[in-house]
């Protein structure tokens, strides 16, 4: 068969070309979000279409009893570059990796390709995965042994990346933890056996440990790759007190930048693996790791490419109206217009005696809500039942699980609760997303199917998922919950997602593309001034 001098020369040349094509890494640091506990089943099986890579070792490079504390005695086989793809280990499934590398690639103008890497582990304290590495402090407790090693290995690995391809570089740091230093009273706890912190001490401490992280782990990857300067981080807001500490700490350093909240994506309340278990809902489903991942991906390219000065959507100042009974907030919005999105997500309340203790996310303490409107593309108007007396001050926040109240219960048989009513209208963003909570003020259960029989809705639960195995009671007031404290406001970003929800086994959403709005961070106790 003859072969063209043309053809031979441009099959060389598209060759030496590919061998050119930049690779940048990502480098993972976090707990049980960012190793993706119980995000399973995955939803990225197939190797990324734009030619990010991770070790054959996988995604998740720190592996429990696999020279989990001497990373540099890892067998180098399995450092090879593969294609990044979503694995099984265990109980870990989909990470953040696919949705971030390969939203990132695909908004470049040219080939560019990233090493993606997360030596994190669930359930870990920050300074657990800093160079402290207090897991292995003879103090931990007996559940939480075993670890160690987590920066060590990502040092590790760093130069694994260096000795295979001399021109890697690291493009940004993405860290996703937090919830492990909640504490029980909204502070926070410094180590599993310190007393915990009062809130305004605690947020300042992690405030500085999170800074204090980020340039450590910053120098000493750039000591290994030769790079100049500071390694840009990116993080999530986690639920619970730490999330504040991260946007404090995003306001102090400009190397670390806040992409926004996660908890408009699916929980692993929706997961599934074997033999027959569902997620906790604190964790993500397999779609909203990825869903997730995209939007960090948008982040990356806007602030390391774009060069914009990237705010998530948050509060900058909340302001009494002339007339006392009501209160403007004044929003930093990515894309505006704000939009007070009750389709995508329910419309987040908690209904009282003339209105509302909190609606779409919003909450004024001490005071009862009525209606809360858009007052311009940046801002939200907060209306109250009665006038704010004259010299009194109040204070908002947002964030709140709960979505609907269901009236009470009519009858329990086996499985299912029977209600007064149908909550056909209620329950429809619930059941589009997926699985939710109905709870009294006893017992908490997930919901995974809804069916109206003869004008009223019925529940169906699962008994060995009830809290505490506490049941039910006839006549007993419900409410309908998301697994994630949430609100309602969001922005109009029209950024499109390159994927789609891939798992149908729940919701109504599967084959639409993820969409990629910036919705509004958690907040507490925002003063409001005087008009």
């Amino acid at each position: 068969m003859k072969v063209h001098m043309t053809t031979i020369i441009s099959l060389v040349a598209a060759c030496f070309a590919h061998s050119q094509d930049s690779m940048s890494g990502i480098w993972m640091m976090g707990q049980s979000l960012c190793d993706g506990s119980e995000s399973l089943p995955v939803v990225s099986e197939k190797g990324s279409a734009w030619g990010n890579l991770m070790f054959q070792r996988g995604v998740r490079t720190w592996l429990a009893k696999d020279n989990s504390a001497t990373p540099e005695k890892r067998g180098a086989e399995l450092f090879e570059f593969v294609p990044l793809r979503a694995t099984v280990n265990g109980g870990l499934g989909e990470t953040v990796a696919n949705g971030m590398a390969d939203h990132l690639s695909s908004r470049q103008q040219g080939p560019a390709h990233y090493l993606v890497a997360c030596a994190g582990q669930g359930g870990r304290q920050i300074q657990e995965l800093s160079s402290a590495d207090l897991s292995v402090d003879e103090r931990t407790p007996e559940a939480k042994k075993h670890g160690g090693g987590y920066y060590k290995t990502s040092l590790d690995d760093a130069r694994r990346a260096k000795a295979l391809r001399p021109d890697f570089r690291i493009e940004a740091l993405y860290w996703m933890q937090g919830e492990g230093n909640g504490g029980a009273k909204g502070g926070l706890v410094p180590t599993r056996w310190d007393a915990e912190m009062p809130r305004a001490e605690g947020l300042k401490w992690y405030r500085d440990q999170l800074i204090a992280y980020r340039k450590q782990w910053s120098a000493d990857l750039c000591a290994i790759t030769g790079q100049k300067g500071e390694l840009p981080m990116f993080t999530y807001q986690t639920l619970g007190p730490a999330g504040e500490a991260q946007l404090m700490a995003t306001d102090a350093d400009e190397a670390i930048h806040m992409v926004g909240p996660h908890y408009a994506v699916p929980s692993a309340l929706n997961s599934l693996y074997p033999p027959n278990r569902h997620g906790d809902a604190i964790h993500l489903a397999a779609d909203g790791e990825r869903w997730w991942g995209e939007q960090v991906g948008k982040v990356m390219h806007r602030v390391l490419h774009e060069k914009e000065a990237w705010q998530p959507l948050r509060p900058r100042a909340a302001k009494l109206d002339a007339s006392r009974d009501g209160l403007v907030i004044e929003f930093t919005v990515p894309r505006p217009p704000l939009v007070i999105d009750t389709r995508f997500l329910p419309r987040q309340e908690s209904v009282v005696e003339g209105g509302f203790s909190t609606l779409a996310g919003f909450r004024v303490h001490g005071v009862t809500l009525t209606a809360v409107e858009l007052a311009s593309p940046t801002s939200v108007r907060l209306r109250f039942a009665k006038p704010l007396p004259a010299g009194e001050t109040c204070r908002v926040s947002y964030g709140y699980p709960f979505a609907a109240a269901l009236g009470t219960i009519v009858a329990i048989r086996g499985e299912e609760l029977v209600l007064t009513r149908s909550f056909t209208k209620e329950l429809k963003p619930l059941l589009d997303e997926g699985a939710f909570f109905v709870a009294s003020s006893g017992t908490r259960v997930p919901v995974r199917s809804v069916r109206d029989e003869n004008g009223v809705s019925v529940l169906r639960f699962e008994a060995r998922e009830l809290r505490n195995g506490v049941p039910f009671e006839v006549g007993q007031a419900v409410t309908a919950q998301r697994a994630f404290s949430y609100g309602n406001v969001r922005d109009s970003d029209p950024e499109r997602a390159v994927y789609t929800f891939g798992d149908a086994s729940y919701g109504t959403r599967a084959g639409q593309a993820y969409p990629l709005w910036n919705w509004c961070v958690l907040f507490s106790d925002l003063e409001v001034m005087e008009p």
